[in-house]
């Protein structure tokens, strides 16, 4: 049975604060209310004390759980279906097809300062493979690392459902071929029919908003449509912190493409870091 869509366990996380949603403006609202209206209402699970250890370094982090509501709902009403057709063992086919962001905090969020802030996309592959053929695994661990050593603190904002900029991991796969052919990443996507960059950062906004409002941080990237989302969302003071490390011979045609497409990357970046 899934917690978050038993009543009686939900109450208490209601109860004990540990479950709130929020609106686009990342405002919090009555869990119980219609959303009709808050097509982009969020329901957040947290704080949960994460004690981390990421390439050797230790970490205390506070993780919050967050799903879009309307997917929410969408899954409760599935999962009655199963419940009362005694379909249990169905239930991970719901778990899997969700798509829940995760925010780890380090730092006392209500005295932040301009703190750092990474919203880094999923990446199976370099995240928790270790793929030589991005920068994403060395751009995650360097964004904890660099969080922790900083005054104001901060937080990461991962965001699933980002696979392949968006495209999901089975696109992703087919692009990693047509790029063995001499393709570069923009172009495989386009020869499957897709979005150079179909990823949605509304998300990230408004979890932004909740967390630290709408004064200003600095965003560690190098990507402008980033910056530009986001801004897009109701975020206005956001300082641009660039963020690049993991450069080597198997990623740098790759890097060079971001290059090409618009990423705030040099020459000098492009050498191995």
């Amino acid at each position: 049975m899934f917690t978050y869509i038993d009543p009686e366990v939900r109450g208490r996380l209601l109860e004990r604060g540990k479950l709130v949603t929020i609106n686009y403006d990342g405002n919090i609202i009555d869990s119980n209310s219609n959303f009709e209206n808050e097509s982009h209402a969020i329901s957040i699970l947290g704080p949960i004390p994460l004690p981390m250890s990421n390439v050797g370094v230790e970490y205390n982090v506070d993780w919050y759980a967050c799903v879009r509501h309307t997917e929410l709902n969408k899954v409760e009403e599935l999962a009655n279906e199963l419940r009362h057709s005694d379909g249990k063992n169905s239930f991970a086919i719901l778990a899997s097809s969700m798509a829940i962001n995760s925010v780890l905090i380090m730092g006392d969020s209500s005295k932040w300062q301009n703190p750092l802030i990474r919203v880094h996309s999923s990446c199976l592959t370099g995240d928790v493979f270790g793929s030589g053929r991005c920068e994403c695994g060395p751009q995650l661990d360097k964004s904890l690392e660099k969080i922790k050593n900083d005054e104001a603190g901060g937080m990461v904002i991962y965001m699933s459902g980002h696979e392949g900029r968006g495209i999901g991991l089975w696109a992703k796969a087919a692009t990693y071929l047509l790029q063995d052919d001499g393709e570069d990443t923009y172009q495989a996507n386009r020869s499957l029919g897709l979005e150079d960059d179909s990823r949605d950062f509304s998300d990230a906004a408004i979890l932004i908003k909740y967390f630290h409002g709408k004064q200003s941080f600095r965003l560690m990237t190098n990507n402008p449509k980033k910056i530009d989302d986001l801004t897009a969302f109701g975020l206005k003071d956001i300082i641009p912190v660039k963020h690049l490390i993991g450069v080597t011979d198997k990623n740098r045609n790759y890097l060079s493409a971001k290059q090409n497409w618009g990423h705030r990357l040099d020459d000098d970046d492009l050498k191995n870091k």
